[in-house]
């Protein structure tokens, strides 16, 4: 940090020290954003030049890093490169952002404008909507939590319901002692004694620390990483059952598989794991499967696929179709400074029921007080480039500004995320009635405020 920012670090980390956690959300300087290429010291060299070196470069919009790459690689890399795929990194691990067209130069060309994967990312968001796409996400953070106490041990660290039936899919955050988001993960029920846990591939580290150092010391629970371990492949779009049932001799209907339900399924010899959630707000499956096993899958899929209209689909595509349906990314939406209920997620809390949870006396009192910001949705004009941190205005006045943003296919517009604040309590009425405005480049533009979900409110294609 420098001799500048010495007294605020020191009294910072002292603070992280004494009580087990910061104060407030310092993720840039967690050493728990690091995960297994950071161990290597000529990996870490590579990669620390680098940053020094862009210290003082113009830094671009969704810019990635070129140091120490490939690194970790899902088994499908070469295949996905082969098709035109894009890459990006996280964690070390390469991840798909897009596909290029053979007449299309397979390469981020950066801008502070419309960049040159806005159309072939559109090409993928448009087939998530109307056809089906596929998205590598062997990238995803795995662990299985085992244990006589297991049930118990999550119910008290996951601010939802843990105890569902075998088969059951639970979304939940897990919260700090002042009601902030520390995880924003899904469970799957596998067994009476064992969950199956998915999280964000930059959470790795973080997020199996977060659990492990919150199980009660008097119960019996053991977290396992098994990121290495499973591919995963995500079918979505409104043609993913058609193309998976023709796969599968399962039963994938809506009625044998609703939403919110993982079952064990076979596709051309492979035990699949098919969880019925999304982050795109279409009808699909995360397909969680053995390593060994992922290019026979991605093979069979697009043998059926094709005639569907199934096209690969990548990273970017995925923040464009969440924007749409409004879902929170954490580091980003949410994070330790902020709660359930002022992110709009209050409805996975399980106030209702007297269960204990880390976190639960924050939310109540807070209930009782009242929150003073709330979790929004803004939408402008398709030509207006929103690419987040843009400053909000509510009634000419600043009331914060965007957290994430990106251009809604969909619906022709540039979609913007971000926190509606007040010195004084507010409500969703507060929200709603106001005239807004965000500041881009210097330039205010009108800016239309929801807070429900811009596509497919209801939910209705997600439970097709």
């Amino acid at each position: 940090f420098g001799i500048a920012a010495g007294g605020g670090a020191g009294m910072a980390l002292a603070e992280w020290i004494a009580n087990g956690e910061p104060l407030y959300d310092l993720w840039s300087a967690d050493i728990r954003r690091f995960g297994r290429p950071h161990t290597d010291t000529g990996w870490f060299r590579t990669r620390t030049l680098e940053a020094y070196g862009k210290h003082y470069t113009r830094a671009w919009p969704s810019e990635e890093h070129e140091s120490g790459r490939p690194c970790r690689c899902s088994p499908l890399y070469k295949t996905l490169k082969d098709a035109g795929a894009v890459f990006g990194e996280k964690l070390g691990w390469e991840r798909p952002n897009w596909y290029a067209a053979e007449d299309e130069e397979a390469r981020d060309i950066y801008s502070f404008e419309r960049t040159n994967w806005h159309v072939p990312v559109g090409r993928e968001h448009k087939a998530a909507r109307e056809a089906a796409a596929l998205f590598d996400q062997t990238s995803f953070a795995k662990y299985i939590l085992t244990g006589r106490d297991a049930e118990d041990a999550l119910q008290w660290i996951a601010s939802n319901r843990v105890d569902k039936p075998v088969g059951s899919i639970i979304y939940t955050q897990m919260l700090n002692d002042r009601g902030g988001i520390e995880c924003d993960l899904t469970c799957v029920r596998t067994k009476e004694d064992e969950y199956y846990i998915v999280t964000g591939t930059g959470y790795a580290t973080r997020d199996f620390n977060w659990i492990m150092r919150n199980i009660p010391k008097d119960m019996y629970a053991h977290l396992v990483d098994v990121t290495s371990s499973n591919a995963v492949l995500s079918l979505f779009g409104p043609k993913s059952r058609e193309i998976l049932q023709v796969l599968t001799n399962d039963n994938v209907s809506n009625k044998a598989q609703p939403f919110g339900r993982a079952h064990c399924i076979c596709i051309a010899g492979c035990p699949v794991l098919a969880m019925r959630v999304t982050y795109v707000g279409e009808l699909g499956w995360e397909l969680h499967l053995p390593v060994e096993y992922a290019q026979t899958v991605y093979d069979a899929l697009h043998a059926v696929g094709n005639k569907h209209g199934l096209l690969n689909a990548g990273y970017r595509a995925i923040e464009t179709l969440r924007l749409e349906k409004g879902y929170r990314a954490w580091s980003s939406d949410i994070g330790p400074d902020h709660t359930p209920d002022e992110a709009g997620l209050g409805w996975a809390v399980k106030m209702k029921s007297k269960i204990p949870f880390k976190g639960r006396e924050a939310v109540a009192k807070q209930r009782d007080e009242g929150i003073k910001k709330v979790m929004a949705t803004f939408t402008t004009d398709a030509h207006v480039v929103l690419s987040g941190r843009e400053t909000i205005y509510r009634n000419g006045e600043r009331c914060g500004w965007l957290s994430s943003a990106g251009f809604g296919y969909s619906i022709g517009k540039s979609i913007g995320m971000g926190y509606v604040r007040s010195p004084t309590t507010i409500d969703k009425q507060y929200v709603m009635t106001g005239t807004y405005e965000l500041e881009v480049a210097t330039v205010r533009v009108p800016a239309t405020v929801s807070l429900t979900p811009i596509f497919d409110p209801k939910m209705e294609k997600v439970k097709a």
